[in-house]
């Protein structure tokens, strides 16, 4: 490992065995203050005690992960019967989630089997702007799906008047828009902050409260991000629930067993998403002052991060008949197209 002055010259060098020089950090020295460029993962265990018994079984969720997605994802665009503004936010839910997984999962297998379970300080603020902007973008998403479920079953007349095509891609583009601002100020306010003690962060990817606990300076603001992140979170969880709440006195209230059962069968999914993703969201970021073990930090990070996306593919293609349907005639197009080619 070597230490640099701030003008660059050579300082002092001495020779570590290469696992402990794998798993050290860069440091630069500014002043009296020894600077942190990189953090590394403290949680994943060596590839020889364990880590290729992670690998595989990670490797396996996320290839199912984008695969189950992208083909909703294309099953929703490219078939007419899918073309409606509930299949609509379904296909962006599922576009989102390739790559929100993506910002997280293919750094954990990279440490999983690599000795240097490292990443650089830009790298972890890019992991981190990405990751929150595409999860709040989801919850946006999951939001305007919910307000979608309640006009078509609260005012099923004035639907088709109201969930235009326009007003479908200017709720995406809000949703969007909202997640990749709303994060930037912390992340730019994050990156101001000196690193300068130790390097290791106890999570299993770049998160605020693992990364801000690292800085050598106050970072009392950080409670009050905290605070605004609480209230972000319950608001979007009130809207919905409040939406849901009123389509079930609806459902409930139809004088068909049929209707209410078909009305019933269409809100299912969207519930169990819902559940899925703010339960999740609130065991993760809703603790207040409650704090966990490393080992329940890592469980509780594993299913937000991992099993929410893991199971969402599942809930949208084997409880709706239509997708399961569109994803059969999308296979079969496919095999007639190769054996017309053959």
């Amino acid at each position: 490992v070597e230490w640099f002055s701030v003008d660059g010259h050579h300082r002092h060098s001495r020779s570590l065995s290469p696992f402990f020089s794998s798993q050290m950090t860069r440091l630069v020295t500014s002043g009296n203050q020894t600077m942190v460029t990189e953090f590394l993962f403290s949680v994943f265990p060596p590839l020889h005690q364990g880590g290729l018994l992670f690998f595989i079984p990670l490797l396996l969720i996320y290839g199912f992960i984008i695969t189950g997605n992208l083909m909703i994802f294309i099953a929703v665009r490219l078939d007419a019967a899918l073309h409606t503004p509930m299949y609509f936010f379904i296909s962006v839910l599922s576009f989102l989630e390739i790559w929100y997984t993506t910002t997280t999962i293919p750094k954990m297998l990279s440490s999983l089997v690599s000795e240097r379970k490292t990443i650089s300080l830009a790298g972890c603020l890019l992991q981190m702007y990405f990751f929150h902007s595409l999860g709040i973008t989801e919850g946006c998403v999951l939001t305007a799906m919910a307000i979608d479920r309640y006009i078509a079953i609260c005012s099923p007349l004035r639907y088709p008047t109201i969930m235009t095509p326009k007003l479908c891609a200017q709720l995406t583009a809000g949703s969007c828009l909202c997640g990749f601002l709303l994060v930037l100020p912390e992340i730019a306010w994050i990156a101001t902050l000196p690193f300068c003690g130790s390097n290791q962060i106890r999570q299993i990817f770049c998160d605020f409260v693992p990364v801000l606990s690292l800085a050598c300076t106050d970072t009392s603001l950080v409670v009050i991000v905290d605070a605004i992140h609480a209230v972000e979170i319950l608001a979007s969880f009130l809207a919905i629930a409040l939406s849901y709440v009123r389509v079930i006195v609806v459902i409930l209230g139809m004088p068909s067993a049929e209707g209410r059962r078909k009305a019933f069968s269409t809100c299912a999914a969207h519930l169990a998403v819902f559940l899925l993703f703010f339960g999740s969201v609130s065991v993760m970021y809703l603790r207040f002052s409650a704090t966990y073990s490393v080992f329940w930090d890592t469980a509780i990070a594993v299913t937000f991060v991992i099993l929410a996306p893991f199971l969402n593919p599942i809930i949208y293609s084997l409880r709706n008949k239509d997708m399961k349907d569109a994803i059969g005639r999308l296979f079969c197009c496919r095999r007639r197209a190769g054996g017309a080619g053959g």
